[in-house]
């Protein structure tokens, strides 16, 4: 399998897209803090003169772990929203 050059045009659109999220993200939701870690480092490569793509595709790989982490963290807090709602609804015999 041969490594395609990343699009470093593309990872700038992420990068400030994640940015923009994060920023409406509650401080201290489970690994939201390491995402931003993640995100700001992927930022530091890219405003490099020549990012170097090794540098680039192991900081997309930091930033998909720690997505996959923020999404197990969001997922569970799913659960506990819907069964506050649920516990909600039956106090007023919905």
């Amino acid at each position: 399998m041969t490594n395609q050059p990343v699009d470093l045009e593309e990872v700038q659109k992420l990068v400030d897209a994640l940015e923009r999220d994060l920023a409406k993200a509650r401080a201290g939701a489970g690994n939201v803090e390491e995402l931003r870690k993640e995100v700001e480092a992927l930022r530091s490569v890219l405003s490099t003169d020549e990012p170097h793509q090794d540098q680039v595709r192991e900081g997309l790989h930091g930033v998909k772990a720690s997505l996959e982490q923020v999404g197990e963290t969001l997922y569970d807090d799913a659960i506990t929203l819907s069964d506050y709602i649920k516990r909600i609804g039956w106090m007023l015999g919905l």
